[in-house]
């Protein structure tokens, strides 16, 4: 019963991952804020990206004792998600990001140490289920 929560956990954290990107990839291409969600990029960060960074964490402490490579793999998935996406907004800020303070290396190092968090889990996950 934990596996099959914790699958679809990260599972929902992947898919909440591969909308974000579609949503900033629209964005990008528009002159807009806005991608096909009506959300702005800080919503957008808050409502996808946050739930995005943590579940895969829950999830592998509700399975920690269940050995499962799949929910390994999983979750690696979910941190190279991550890392392309601060890889992305390191590369190509937004226009509103640059008039404002915020810094976009501060900000993708706060996405990069989960994503290394659930790298490391993912390959403690795969260990152990050997």
């Amino acid at each position: 019963m934990a596996l099959t929560t914790s699958l679809i956990i990260t599972g929902i954290a992947i898919g909440l991952l591969v909308l974000y990107a579609a949503d900033v990839a629209v964005a990008m291409s528009s002159n807009s804020d806005h991608g096909f969600l009506p959300l702005d990029h800080m919503q957008r960060g808050m409502g996808l990206g946050g739930p995005a960074l943590i579940l895969p964490i829950i999830a592998f402490f509700i399975s920690r004792k269940e050995p499962s490579k799949i929910l390994g793999v999983m979750i690696i998935i979910s941190g190279i998600l991550i890392i392309i996406g601060g890889i992305v907004v390191l590369a190509n800020p937004s226009p509103g990001v640059e008039s404002s303070d915020r810094d976009p290396i501060s900000s993708t190092a706060m996405l990069i140490i989960p994503a290394i968090i659930q790298l490391a889990l993912g390959g403690i996950k795969i260990a152990k289920s050997n």
